[in-house]
């Protein structure tokens, strides 16, 4: 196999630890870590600390945050040409600048323009330092252990959720958002800059040049009318939609029914059993049915939340919360190895990026349709009832791979 300019040879096979592709396996680790905790689950802190500081209305806040999603979705969608034109390496670059700029300017804004304009900026940075990048980064040094290199990868999401927002929020109480924010940008850019240029850069496989190559045979246009595309966006959106929706709404569910305390430790738990479910499954998934290890992970999720919906009790509160947290992290391992399996190697890189961003589009709108639901009916259990059709929907979609029309339209396509 040839090596493009600047990656070096290939002295190691995948299944080597002194593969060069390992160690950007760490950093796209260490990569989703800060990107998840700032724009994600650093979401939550942000809202709590600029209604603090400003005085603002909630809603005010909220709507800057649902525009900053959106908007990342849309900019995901072209992840894969971005990375192509400019090469991994510069555009990882720019990524890191719009996330460490927006975040330590979050405790100055003193005007709604000021917070919509910096959540602007951090939509580049989220989209940029996402899962469609981290698919790609992969992609291009991995085919025989992809599922397992992505699956590690993506444990530093489930790490931000258990270590990095709980820092944020007690360095934020210790030396106030501001010092706070800024603090955690600079230790991203020392973290992360190091890496990007020591290790990054287009990889030993032409996958790292996708972007470009999926011109000659698929083209965004042509996934809208597959059927196959959508048997994998379509379930996976719907069952982040829920997903996410839970998440945002857990705390507020289980602190009336368990307390406090123990609705935070059901935040941890469900986190830390992300990494378990993701490792676990990581080391098997090249050799399972992608599809069916889907409808399982989704049909966990379902179980977990029809029991959460009525339960009062703490012990099987916090179990089902592990139970349902077990397939938080697969969720979006998933959908780049079954696009990886089942479409042409040069689409991967576009059809990754373009899927994840119809999915984030979607679960933007998870937390507003939960709260939605939880005010019409007063209480939690018609949203998590919800969820639970979604994740059981969800199941039924991505099965349809296995089904005679599916088979047909793949040939189709």
């Amino acid at each position: 196999m040839s090596t493009p300019a600047g990656a070096g040879p290939i002295e190691h096979g995948e299944t080597s630890l002194k593969y060069r592709g390992w160690r950007v396996v760490l950093f796209c680790f260490a990569m989703a870590m800060f990107s998840w905790c700032f724009g994600f689950y650093g979401q939550g802190v942000y809202l709590a600390e600029l209604r603090r500081l400003t005085g603002w209305d909630t809603a005010v806040i909220a709507l800057a945050s649902t525009a900053y999603y959106l908007l990342s979705a849309a900019l995901v969608v072209f992840v894969s040409d971005a990375i192509a034109r400019l090469g991994p390496r510069l555009f990882l670059l720019g990524g890191i600048a719009c996330f460490a700029v927006s975040s330590a300017a979050l405790g100055w804004v003193h005007a709604v323009w000021q917070l919509y304009l910096d959540y602007l900026v951090m939509s580049f940075g989220w989209a940029a330092m996402g899962l469609a990048t981290i698919s790609t980064l992969i992609g291009a040094w991995f085919h025989e252990r992809r599922g397992l290199a992505i699956s590690l990868a993506l444990n530093g999401a489930s790490f931000a959720g258990m270590i990095g927002a709980p820092l944020l929020l007690f360095a934020s109480d210790w030396l106030g958002f501001r010092s706070a924010s800024l603090l955690a940008a600079l230790l991203m850019v020392a973290v992360l800059l190091p890496m990007v240029l020591a290790w990054i850069d287009r990889g030993p496989l032409p996958l790292a040049r996708a972007g470009a190559a999926a011109a000659s045979s698929w083209t965004r246009g042509r996934a809208l009318r597959s059927l196959p595309f959508w048997t994998v966006s379509a379930p996976f959106a719907l069952a982040l939609l829920a997903q996410v929706g839970f998440l945002v709404h857990l705390i507020a569910l289980l602190t009336p029914r368990i307390g406090h305390p123990l609705a935070g430790a059901a935040v941890s738990m469900t986190a830390a059993a992300a990494v378990v479910g993701r490792l676990g499954l990581g080391f098997f998934i090249d050799r399972l049915d992608q599809r069916v290890a889907s409808a399982g992970c989704f049909l966990s999720q379902s179980a977990a939340l029809v029991v959460i919906a009525g339960a009062q009790d703490p012990a099987t509160l916090l179990t089902c919360s592990v139970i349902f947290g077990l397939s938080v992290g697969n969720i979006i391992t998933l959908p780049p190895l079954i696009i990886q399996r089942e479409f042409e190697p040069a689409a991967f890189a576009m059809l990754v990026a373009f899927s994840t961003a119809i999915a984030q589009f979607t679960y933007s709108f998870g937390p507003g349709l939960l709260g939605l639901l939880r005010d019409v009916s007063g209480d939690y259990w018609l949203p998590v009832l919800t969820c639970a059709v979604l994740d059981a929907l969800a199941a039924g979609l991505v099965l349809v791979r296995n089904w005679p029309l599916g088979k047909q339209a793949i040939r189709r396509a």
